[in-house]
């Protein structure tokens, strides 16, 4: 299960692997409880692919704000399949290993998958301002070229904030009688805390990750809609101003899914540690699991463009 070796002239034990957890307290019904998930699941998979889908079969679609939407979709789909086969295998098989270099993989990849879903929410908020401050610039400044380098740079501030972290894990030494984590897949905050070392240093990185990136982002998506709103004020009628404020429905919501989890997980592994482990557990599922579910279902109910071109595929799908 683990193994010791020598470093600096002292036992250094670093672990071949954890041992995960499903729901704290109901591991009797795991069986059952697998039943939400599995839907949950499905339901994230189906939706965000159908985004994908529709968006790049619509050609009327093929405009900046569907092109975030599809952005977000994969974001989406990534969070889902980062935690889908650990969770699933605990709640079917009881299967609770997962190797070392596996869970430092999936912490790495869940982490950043945050960070790109949070960067992707900014950069459609930016998308909102320049459309109802600027509409007839908005094709002309966000044009497809603009779009691409918004994405690689939302991808490579991710990759570079999230790099040192897997090697910052690496070099500590843990405790052999805390292999056990608190979730059915890998956290940074949940690792670090199985260090029988001085965690200073990853403490003080991964507050720097959440500074500089979801807290940095809830600022300019706040400032986004200050000067939205000043902008909506200016308008003439009241119906120009509900026309202008309801296309940001659907991302007000999106950003408050994703966002008041992503605080609760924050508070619950800093000052909830009397917490009991189910609470832990139903945060961070909430977390990862409901945003990718909902996700699709607020743009399907709120767009009807989405939502047709989504029935248009499914009709498609079912006469062929």
């Amino acid at each position: 299960m683990s193994f010791p070796y020598f470093h600096d002239n002292r036992s250094f034990f670093q672990p071949s692997a954890f041992l995960l957890i499903g729901i704290p307290g109901l591991e009797a019904v795991h069986g059952w409880l697998s039943i939400p998930f599995c839907s949950m699941y499905t339901l994230a998979l189906t939706g965000n692919c159908l985004i994908l889908l529709a968006v790049r079969r619509t050609p009327s679609l093929h405009q900046p704000m569907y092109y975030f939407l599809s952005m977000l979709s994969l974001t989406d789909l990534g969070l889902t399949l980062c935690t889908l086969p650990t969770t699933l295998a605990v709640l079917w098989f009881d299967y609770r290993r997962i190797a070392f270099d596996a869970c430092l993989i999936q912490m790495f990849f869940l982490h950043s998958f945050s960070v790109v879903e949070s960067s992707v929410l900014l950069a459609m908020s930016f998308d909102r301002f320049v459309a109802i401050s600027n509409p007839l610039r908005y094709a002309s400044v966000l044009t497809n070229s603009v779009i691409g380098r918004i994405g690689m740079a939302i991808v490579t501030r991710a990759s570079v904030s999230l790099f040192p972290v897997p090697f910052l894990l690496k070099r500590l030494n843990f405790c052999p009688e805390k292999i056990q984590l608190s979730h059915s897949f890998c956290f940074h905050a949940d690792m670090m805390k199985r260090a029988c070392a001085d965690i200073t240093v990853n403490i003080l990185y991964g507050l720097y990750v959440v500074l500089s990136t979801g807290f940095l982002d809830s600022l300019l998506i706040a400032l986004s809609y200050g000067l939205i709103l000043h902008t909506v004020m200016g308008l003439a009628s009241p119906q120009e101003r509900i026309r202008a404020l309801n296309t940001c429905v659907s991302h007000i919501l999106a950003v408050l899914v994703f966002y008041i989890p992503g605080v609760g997980v924050s508070i619950i592994h800093r000052f909830g540690r009397n917490a009991p482990p189910i609470v832990h557990a139903f945060v961070a599922y909430v977390y990862l699991v409901v945003p990718p579910v909902l996700n699709p279902i607020i743009y399907s109910v709120k767009s009807k463009h989405i939502r047709e071109a989504m029935f248009k595929l499914l009709r498609r799908k079912g006469q062929s």
